[in-house]
């Protein structure tokens, strides 16, 4: 009987033991069941393509006009006529009001009449010195009083011509200062006369920019009072010195539109390519993720999805350049990347 105890419950260890056996290799037989059994995680992917890719600044910037002055009158009296109102478009040197001229015109007449009788005297003198018949110092007085006569005539002339009030460039009235019947001063302000073809666009640009920036790069405008329109221009001019208290520097880009869409004063975001890569391989921005300054993306292959590290070089609004860890025609998961993990199964629902 003192035999047969230890005997049964070495049976009953070995039982338990063999039991426990089984249960833990049904356990691992089952896992791949049900890793293979479990579901695809729905994504849409976009696949690797070539294309070129530019790298840009971007600054904000007011339309200003090359070309604006106020049109002064170069003559006082009271206004007669007005021959061009704000918005007209006029050419240089075209009459854009007339001032009463009654008293100008008058003192010109005497002008010209006392140059005509300076003139016979003086032609008579002359004749008369050539035959030695008047000293030298009557035909200087002559001559004199001839030249002052005739300055003083071109003068009253130049008065006269006053009285129009012109455009000194082609431009467009954008303000009128004066009304008919107005008594006007000399020099005061009359027109203020604006040239629309070309406006600046000037930014002032961070000095670490310097060397990215440069004359005749090709710029684009997107102005907010104008959302669904783009403008081209071209940098004219860069400043050769930076402010030392802002640390930039200004730039100047040319835009020229001959619909006269733009206006003065109007603002926008101007974005300036400085330099390009063609043949780049590209994916839409939304497939890369960054974390810990690493870029990565998820590659379908085979209904799985793969994390693939990643170097990413230029940037636009919807694409990014990939420079190394894809190649040309690799699928890349754009939506539902939260949900992966590497090797996980998806379904591309594009």
């Amino acid at each position: 009987m003192r035999t047969l105890l230890p005997l049964l419950t070495l049976c009953a260890l070995l039982v338990v033991s063999l039991s426990q056996t089984g249960c833990s290799n049904d356990a691992q037989s089952k896992a791949p069941e049900e890793e293979e059994d479990a579901p695809a995680v729905p994504v849409e992917a976009a696949t690797a393509e070539n294309g070129a890719i530019s790298a840009y600044y971007t600054g904000t910037a007011s339309l200003e006009a090359e070309d604006e002055a106020m049109v002064v009158a170069r003559a006082s009296g009271v206004v007669e006529q007005i021959f061009v109102e704000e918005g007209n478009y006029v050419k240089a040197e075209q009459p854009l009001a007339k001032l009463d001229d009654d008293r100008l015109t008058l003192e010109l007449e005497r002008a010209q009449m006392e140059l005509d009788k300076q003139q016979r005297v003086f032609e008579r003198t002359k004749g008369l010195y050539d035959k030695n018949l008047v000293s030298e110092e009557e035909f200087e007085t002559a001559k004199s009083n001839f030249e002052t006569a005739q300055a003083a005539r071109d003068l009253a002339q130049l008065d006269v011509e006053y009285t129009t009030i012109r455009a000194p460039f082609s431009g467009v009235v954008s303000e009128r200062m004066i009304k008919a019947g107005n008594m006007v001063g000399t020099h005061e302000a009359a027109f203020r006369l604006t040239d629309f073809d070309p406006l600046l666009a000037v930014m002032h640009v961070p000095e670490r920019e310097l060397n990215k920036l440069r004359t005749g790069q090709t710029a684009t405008l997107r102005l907010d009072a104008l959302p669904d329109q783009t403008f081209t221009g071209t940098i004219d001019r860069i400043s050769p010195v930076v402010d030392p208290e802002t640390g930039t520097f200004k730039v100047t880009v040319e835009v020229r539109d001959e619909s006269r869409t733009l206006k003065p004063g109007m603002f926008g975001r101007v974005r300036i390519v400085y330099d390009t890569h063609d043949g780049a391989i590209l994916i839409p921005k939304a497939a890369v993720e960054a974390e810990d300054d690493a870029a990565s993306v998820f590659v379908v292959r085979d209904d799985s999805a793969f994390r693939q590290v990643v170097q990413t070089g230029f940037q636009d609004d919807q694409h990014i350049e990939i420079t190394e860890g894809l190649t040309p025609g690799d699928v890349v998961v754009t939506t539902g990347q939260s949900s992966l993990r590497d090797s996980t199964k998806v379904e591309v629902i594009n």
